[in-house]
């Protein structure tokens, strides 16, 4: 029963991954990289992830952020750290490509 109550009001890591991955798809799908609309593609990604999260109905704070990069052959890294209750709140990074570009979707969740 307690495992229930938790997976209904947790951070699911599965469920934040998919929202992701539809986000990115929907929006960048097969498209090649094109500069002028990667600041439409990046909110159309975070605004999409944010309005799907928020029906999930949980009680979490989202922060989201993308990063889009044009597959070249430049090198990337990203990191992250945070300071909070492991057993409530939680993070989901997706790094998705296609042959043109790559997405990087971080969403953290913090229980309100």
């Amino acid at each position: 029963m307690d495992y229930q109550i938790e997976e209904e009001a947790g951070f699911v890591v599965e469920d934040v991954s998919t929202i992701i991955k539809e986000s990115v798809e929907a929006t960048i799908g097969g498209n090649a990289y094109q500069h002028n609309r990667v600041n439409q593609w990046t909110t159309s990604i975070v605004e999409q992830c944010l309005s799907q999260l928020s029906k999930l109905g949980k009680p979490f704070k989202y922060i989201i952020t993308c990063v889009i990069m044009q597959k070249n052959g430049a090198g990337m890294q990203t990191a992250s750290t945070c300071f909070w209750d492991n057993s409530t709140d939680g993070s989901c990074t997706v790094r998705w490509e296609n042959k043109f570009v790559y997405c990087i979707v971080s969403v953290f969740g913090l229980a309100i």
